[in-house]
């Protein structure tokens, strides 16, 4: 059985033997990722800067994707943005643990794919809206506001 290599895999041994403060810049690139079975996302971009300290690899990334997403106004279909920001140390073996618990692996081989599935997917709304302006269904007849007039919801305006 043959594995597929994670796009977000990187192997940071280059790193552990530097000074305290060596750093690098790693950018990732996918246009389709499957980051849990429930979870794709499309047009990945990050960027993680490693830096050396002494209790092990500080991790700061900067990732943005998009994922389909249902309007809960209008019900249509359209691309949700999603952006994060995280901040997460890989403490070596010797080192006092890291609060998340995240140890630099003996091969130096690190999948960042649980800690971008998971920093991705706080991003997520709870009420995705297509975009601010929507008016949303008609509440009497269910005609789409954002297309087509309605004579049930004439001189009414809508609240957030």
């Amino acid at each position: 059985m043959t594995t597929s290599r994670s796009p977000l895999r990187l192997n940071v041994g280059f790193l552990l033997n530097q000074p305290i403060g060596s750093f690098r810049d790693v950018r990732f690139e996918a246009d389709h990722l499957q980051l849990a079975p429930d979870f794709t996302v499309t047009s990945l971009s990050g960027l993680i800067r490693i830096s050396r300290t002494p209790v092990g690899l500080l991790m700061d990334a900067d990732f943005t994707a998009y994922i389909p997403a249902e309007c809960v106004r209008c019900l249509n279909n359209y691309v949700q943005p999603l952006h994060t920001t995280f901040q997460e140390l890989y403490a070596f073996r010797n080192s006092p643990v890291s609060d998340s618990g995240l140890i630099v692996p003996d091969d130096g081989n690190i999948d960042f794919t649980p800690l971008v599935r998971e920093y991705l997917t706080v991003e997520i709304p709870i009420k995705p809206i297509c975009r601010p302006t929507c008016a949303g269904l008609c509440v009497e007849c269910g005609a789409d506001l954002n297309s087509e007039p309605c004579e049930h919801r004439a001189g009414i305006i809508l609240e957030d």
